[in-house]
């Protein structure tokens, strides 16, 4: 409060900043119970896929979805095509 009321430009909630982190936060109770170490692994593999296609401007489930569909017949030489910077959905659409 007391940094609000010295700089008016600072707004007097944190809801965006609450919205953004409210999955991770929800998530923490339920990762504890992941199965084992490498559900838990696993589990944190596929989450930062997930927020790297988001930073990257991705739709996380159109990603995953072509990746998944992808990794089977990839070679192992251009597999770096898949990571989330480099990646370009293989499905065209229609106009």
């Amino acid at each position: 409060l007391t940094r609000y009321l010295e700089d008016g430009a600072v707004p007097i909630d944190n809801n965006w900043v609450e919205n953004q982190i409210r999955p991770w936060a929800l998530g923490r109770s339920n990762w504890l119970f992941a199965g084992s170490l490498r559900s838990g692994q696993r589990a944190a593999a596929v989450m930062t896929l997930i927020q790297s296609a988001k930073l990257n401007g991705h739709d996380p489930y159109a990603y995953l979805k072509d990746v998944l569909t992808r990794l089977p017949t990839q070679k192992n030489n251009v597999i770096g095509e898949l990571l989330p910077h480099n990646w370009t959905s293989a499905v065209i659409s229609k106009v």
